[in-house]
Protein backbone atom coordinates (compact mmCIF):
# COMPACT_ATOMS: atom_id res chain seq x y z
CA UNK A 1 0.00 0.00 0.00
CA UNK A 2 1.52 3.44 -1.20
CA UNK A 3 2.40 5.91 1.75
CA UNK A 4 -0.18 8.83 2.34
CA UNK A 5 2.15 11.97 1.39
CA UNK A 6 4.37 10.36 -1.10
CA UNK A 7 5.81 13.01 -3.56
CA UNK A 8 4.66 16.14 -1.43
CA UNK A 9 6.40 18.84 0.17
CA UNK A 10 5.84 19.69 3.52
CA UNK A 11 6.64 22.65 5.53
CA UNK A 12 6.62 22.64 9.52
CA UNK A 13 7.24 25.71 11.46
CA UNK A 14 7.94 24.99 15.13
CA UNK A 15 9.18 21.51 13.77
CA UNK A 16 12.33 20.97 16.32
CA UNK A 17 10.83 20.30 19.36
CA UNK A 18 7.15 19.02 20.56
CA UNK A 19 3.93 18.72 18.55
CA UNK A 20 6.02 19.95 14.99
CA UNK A 21 8.78 17.41 15.73
CA UNK A 22 5.77 14.81 16.23
CA UNK A 23 4.71 15.95 12.62
CA UNK A 24 7.79 15.94 10.93
CA UNK A 25 8.11 12.25 11.71
CA UNK A 26 4.87 10.98 11.08
CA UNK A 27 4.64 13.07 7.72
CA UNK A 28 7.97 11.72 6.91
CA UNK A 29 6.86 7.94 7.38
CA UNK A 30 4.43 8.74 4.83
CA UNK A 31 6.73 9.69 2.34
CA UNK A 32 6.99 13.66 2.35
CA UNK A 33 9.48 15.50 1.77
CA UNK A 34 9.41 17.73 5.14
CA UNK A 35 11.24 21.01 5.80
CA UNK A 36 10.95 21.82 9.33
CA UNK A 37 11.86 25.86 10.79
CA UNK A 38 13.02 26.55 14.19
CA UNK A 39 14.62 29.27 15.80
CA UNK A 40 17.79 27.39 17.22
CA UNK A 41 19.84 25.66 14.94
CA UNK A 42 20.92 23.18 17.66
CA UNK A 43 17.76 21.79 18.36
CA UNK A 44 16.54 21.75 14.77
CA UNK A 45 19.76 19.79 14.32
CA UNK A 46 18.58 16.98 17.18
CA UNK A 47 15.31 16.89 15.20
CA UNK A 48 17.12 15.68 12.01
CA UNK A 49 19.68 13.13 13.88
CA UNK A 50 16.15 12.32 15.30
CA UNK A 51 14.06 11.63 12.26
CA UNK A 52 16.64 10.53 9.96
CA UNK A 53 16.12 11.00 6.13
CA UNK A 54 12.94 12.79 4.83
CA UNK A 55 13.99 15.85 6.50
CA UNK A 56 15.69 19.18 5.85
CA UNK A 57 15.85 21.89 8.29
CA UNK A 58 15.95 26.25 7.78
CA UNK A 59 16.91 28.01 11.18
CA UNK A 60 14.34 31.15 11.58
CA UNK A 61 12.02 32.79 13.73
CA UNK A 62 8.41 32.01 11.78
CA UNK A 63 7.20 35.65 13.47
CA UNK A 64 9.98 37.82 12.05
CA UNK A 65 9.35 38.87 8.26
CA UNK A 66 12.69 38.84 7.26
CA UNK A 67 13.49 35.07 8.36
CA UNK A 68 10.11 34.54 6.53
CA UNK A 69 11.23 35.44 2.99
CA UNK A 70 14.31 33.74 3.89
CA UNK A 71 12.55 30.28 5.11
CA UNK A 72 10.24 30.41 1.79
CA UNK A 73 13.28 31.51 -0.54
CA UNK A 74 15.15 28.50 0.86
CA UNK A 75 12.15 26.11 -0.10
CA UNK A 76 11.57 27.41 -3.42
CA UNK A 77 15.26 27.07 -4.42
CA UNK A 78 15.24 23.33 -3.11
CA UNK A 79 12.08 22.17 -4.14
CA UNK A 80 10.14 24.58 -5.50
CA UNK A 81 6.38 24.38 -4.22
CA UNK A 82 4.30 23.72 -0.78
CA UNK A 83 1.70 20.83 -0.99
CA UNK A 84 1.66 20.68 2.86
CA UNK A 85 1.94 24.08 5.20
CA UNK A 86 1.92 23.10 8.85
CA UNK A 87 1.66 26.96 10.42
CA UNK A 88 2.71 25.27 14.18
CA UNK A 89 5.18 27.85 15.39
CA UNK A 90 4.28 29.74 18.52
CA UNK A 91 4.86 29.66 22.52
CA UNK A 92 2.80 30.20 24.98
CA UNK A 93 3.33 31.35 28.85
CA UNK A 94 1.43 32.52 31.72
CA UNK A 95 0.19 36.49 31.82
CA UNK A 96 -2.37 37.76 34.22
CA UNK A 97 -5.05 40.04 33.49
CA UNK A 98 -3.13 43.48 35.30
CA UNK A 99 0.15 42.22 34.62
CA UNK A 100 -0.36 41.96 30.71
CA UNK A 101 2.60 43.71 28.79
CA UNK A 102 3.12 44.83 25.41
CA UNK A 103 5.73 42.53 24.87
CA UNK A 104 3.57 39.49 26.22
CA UNK A 105 0.88 40.26 23.90
CA UNK A 106 3.11 40.56 20.72
CA UNK A 107 4.59 37.40 21.49
CA UNK A 108 1.71 35.35 22.10
CA UNK A 109 -0.26 36.89 18.84
CA UNK A 110 2.33 37.35 16.13
CA UNK A 111 1.88 35.05 13.06
CA UNK A 112 1.95 35.78 9.29
CA UNK A 113 3.32 32.66 8.44
CA UNK A 114 0.49 31.43 5.68
CA UNK A 115 0.11 34.62 3.69
CA UNK A 116 3.52 34.59 3.23
CA UNK A 117 3.36 30.99 1.93
CA UNK A 118 0.95 31.74 -1.07
CA UNK A 119 2.65 32.23 -3.69
CA UNK A 120 4.22 28.59 -3.29
CA UNK A 121 1.36 26.64 -2.25
CA UNK A 122 -0.31 24.19 -4.74
CA UNK A 123 -3.89 24.80 -5.62
CA UNK A 124 -5.40 22.34 -3.95
CA UNK A 125 -2.97 22.33 -0.69
CA UNK A 126 -4.09 21.59 2.80
CA UNK A 127 -2.79 23.70 5.29
CA UNK A 128 -2.78 23.40 9.00
CA UNK A 129 -3.33 25.74 11.90
CA UNK A 130 -2.09 24.50 15.40
CA UNK A 131 -5.23 25.58 17.76
CA UNK A 132 -5.83 24.70 21.43
CA UNK A 133 -8.66 23.16 23.14
CA UNK A 134 -7.81 26.32 25.80
CA UNK A 135 -9.94 28.66 22.91
CA UNK A 136 -12.78 27.05 24.55
CA UNK A 137 -12.64 27.29 27.91
CA UNK A 138 -10.75 29.75 30.59
CA UNK A 139 -7.58 29.16 32.58
CA UNK A 140 -6.47 31.42 34.47
CA UNK A 141 -3.22 33.72 33.56
CA UNK A 142 -3.82 32.40 30.10
CA UNK A 143 -6.12 34.69 28.27
CA UNK A 144 -3.78 35.97 25.34
CA UNK A 145 -3.07 32.37 24.39
CA UNK A 146 -6.59 31.44 25.11
CA UNK A 147 -7.50 34.34 22.67
CA UNK A 148 -5.12 34.00 19.97
CA UNK A 149 -5.91 30.36 19.53
CA UNK A 150 -9.83 31.04 19.16
CA UNK A 151 -8.60 34.05 16.45
CA UNK A 152 -6.99 31.21 14.68
CA UNK A 153 -10.18 28.99 14.70
CA UNK A 154 -11.29 32.43 13.18
CA UNK A 155 -9.02 32.65 10.85
CA UNK A 156 -9.83 29.13 9.22
CA UNK A 157 -13.14 30.02 8.65
CA UNK A 158 -12.47 33.00 6.97
CA UNK A 159 -9.67 31.62 4.82
CA UNK A 160 -11.15 29.01 3.58
CA UNK A 161 -13.91 31.96 1.31
CA UNK A 162 -10.24 33.57 0.80
CA UNK A 163 -8.79 30.73 -0.82
CA UNK A 164 -11.49 28.78 -2.26
CA UNK A 165 -10.70 29.69 -6.25
CA UNK A 166 -7.49 27.34 -5.66
CA UNK A 167 -9.18 24.95 -3.56
CA UNK A 168 -6.71 25.28 -0.37
CA UNK A 169 -8.25 23.77 2.50
CA UNK A 170 -7.10 24.67 5.63
CA UNK A 171 -8.08 22.93 9.54
CA UNK A 172 -7.21 24.00 12.69
CA UNK A 173 -5.70 21.27 15.00
CA UNK A 174 -6.15 21.56 18.28
CA UNK A 175 -4.46 19.21 20.83
CA UNK A 176 -5.30 18.77 24.80
CA UNK A 177 -2.96 18.17 27.40
CA UNK A 178 -0.01 16.88 25.26
CA UNK A 179 3.82 15.92 26.91
CA UNK A 180 5.95 18.74 25.34
CA UNK A 181 8.58 20.64 26.39
CA UNK A 182 6.41 23.80 26.13
CA UNK A 183 4.06 22.29 28.72
CA UNK A 184 6.96 21.13 30.98
CA UNK A 185 7.72 24.70 31.22
CA UNK A 186 4.14 25.59 32.62
CA UNK A 187 3.55 21.69 34.12
CA UNK A 188 5.88 19.98 36.59
CA UNK A 189 5.77 16.18 36.86
CA UNK A 190 2.89 16.17 39.58
CA UNK A 191 0.92 18.47 38.00
CA UNK A 192 1.02 16.88 34.80
CA UNK A 193 0.12 13.44 36.36
CA UNK A 194 -2.62 15.06 38.05
CA UNK A 195 -4.65 15.81 34.67
CA UNK A 196 -4.39 12.87 33.94
CA UNK A 197 -7.55 11.25 36.11
CA UNK A 198 -9.61 14.18 34.55
CA UNK A 199 -9.31 12.95 31.20
CA UNK A 200 -11.83 10.12 29.52
CA UNK A 201 -8.75 7.56 28.02
CA UNK A 202 -6.72 8.84 31.47
CA UNK A 203 -3.69 9.98 29.77
CA UNK A 204 -1.78 12.98 28.66
CA UNK A 205 -1.56 13.07 24.79
CA UNK A 206 2.05 12.28 22.56
CA UNK A 207 3.41 14.24 20.17
CA UNK A 208 3.23 11.27 18.04
CA UNK A 209 -0.46 11.62 18.68
CA UNK A 210 -1.21 14.92 16.97
CA UNK A 211 1.98 13.64 14.22
CA UNK A 212 -0.54 11.17 12.85
CA UNK A 213 -3.88 13.57 13.11
CA UNK A 214 -1.43 15.91 11.12
CA UNK A 215 -0.97 13.40 8.57
CA UNK A 216 -5.28 13.35 8.45
CA UNK A 217 -5.18 16.64 7.62
CA UNK A 218 -2.32 16.63 5.46
CA UNK A 219 -3.44 13.85 3.09
CA UNK A 220 -6.51 13.22 0.28
CA UNK A 221 -8.09 11.17 3.44
CA UNK A 222 -9.60 14.63 4.68
CA UNK A 223 -9.91 16.32 0.92
CA UNK A 224 -13.21 17.28 1.73
CA UNK A 225 -12.28 18.53 5.44
CA UNK A 226 -12.08 22.06 5.19
CA UNK A 227 -12.70 24.96 8.06
CA UNK A 228 -13.29 22.13 10.50
CA UNK A 229 -11.48 22.02 14.10
CA UNK A 230 -9.67 18.52 14.97
CA UNK A 231 -9.80 18.21 18.49
CA UNK A 232 -7.26 15.71 19.74
CA UNK A 233 -8.04 15.45 23.63
CA UNK A 234 -8.43 12.00 24.85
CA UNK A 235 -11.89 13.45 25.64
CA UNK A 236 -10.78 16.37 28.00
CA UNK A 237 -13.35 18.82 26.49
CA UNK A 238 -16.07 16.65 26.84
CA UNK A 239 -15.04 15.72 31.01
Amino acid sequence: MGRKLANKIALITGGSAGIGLGAAKCMAEEGAQVFITGRRQSELDKAIAEIGGGVSAIQGDASKLADLDRIYASVKDKAGRIDVLFANAGTYEFGTLGKITEEHFDKIFETITVQKALPLLSDGAPVILTGSIASSFGIPSMSVYSATKAAVRSFARGWIFDLKDRRIRVNVLSPGHIVTPGLNVLLDEQEQAGLAPTIPLRRLGTADDLGRASVFLASDDSAYVTGTELVVDGGATQA
